[in-house]
């Protein structure tokens, strides 16, 4: 039944470098202003075709049914529309944290539509596979077209952005953030103005959700403030990660060393361009 198989697809994380709520759509998603950069740490993920349509994961994860999964629903997706009779067998090794605003769970969906449209030679198009990726989640497309980006929409609507690659700490506090509860809580800003590209190279780099997820997650308070005493510390999407940027990784190791036992640490350099790119060529 096995076909075909590439070895490792890289599923990059990312960071929020600005996170402004500037208004709700009549649907009720909520319009976004944000900057996407990628950071050299990510899941990885295998791919073995079948050639009898089956589609399974190898890996599950722990409290994540198959019709949850992100992974299984991508290449559920990609089948369907392409009317592929090719499977797979997915593994999945999990390396980002669920819930801490890293997009995971959107970037394992990106790789698996990227790798597969490759592995079963089905033909689309960036565009197409962006489209279809909207449909898992507004953070999918970014992860699909792979480079650093000023975001609007939903979330979707994306136009490449030259940012500085500095190494960042990254803390990831003891919790898991509910999206959906954050995006409902009544305090939420969601009128912020609009700002430029130019207002956030002049250092507008707020995120409308922080107050709201350090008002919940009190370990997300407390690690936003141990970290503000050595950079500027900021919540990545609606958390609960948060990060500070370094001009290098020696600078941000000396900071790590220093760090409360009670947090897991992930340190990598930021990226313009997703590894994912490299493995696609």
């Amino acid at each position: 039944m096995n076909l075909l198989s590439r070895d490792i697809w890289p599923a990059p994380a990312k960071l929020n470098l600005l996170l402004r709520i500037v208004g709700r759509r009549p649907d009720g998603y909520h319009l976004l202003q944000t900057v996407f950069q990628f950071v050299d740490i990510a899941d990885q993920l295998s791919f073995n075709v079948r050639t009898d349509a089956v589609i399974t994961r190898i890996t599950p994860l722990e409290g994540v049914t198959e019709d949850q999964d992100l992974v299984i629903r991508a290449a559920r997706l990609l089948q369907q529309e392409t009317g592929t009779p090719l499977g797979v067998e997915i593994k999945l090794d999990k390396r980002l944290p669920m819930g801490g605003g890293l997009g995971g769970g959107s970037s394992d969906a990106a790789t698996t539509l990227v790798a597969l449209n490759t592995l079963w030679k089905t033909g689309l198009m960036e565009d197409q596979l962006a489209e279809l990726g909207l449909k898992l989640g507004a953070d999918v497309p970014v992860f699909i077209r792979g480079y650093a980006s000023w975001a609007e929409g939903v979330g979707e609507v994306l136009a490449p952005i030259d940012l500085p690659e500095p190494w960042y700490l990254i803390l990831v506090p003891a919790c898991h953030v509910s999206t959906a509860d954050i995006f409902s809580d009544p305090t939420l800003e969601r009128n912020s103005p609009p700002i430029t590209q130019n207002d956030f190279f002049l250092g507008y780099v707020d995120n409308n959700c922080q107050p709201v997820v350090s008002r919940h997650y009190p370990v997300v308070a407390g690690a936003l403030e141990w970290l503000s005493h050595h950079a500027e510390a900021r919540l990545t999407g609606t958390g609960g990660c948060v990060f500070a940027a370094f001009e290098d990784e020696a600078e941000a190791q000396e900071v790590l060393r220093q760090v409360p036992k009670q947090y897991q640490c992930l340190i990598g350099r930021g990226m313009n361009q997703s590894p994912l790119f490299k493995t696609v060529e």
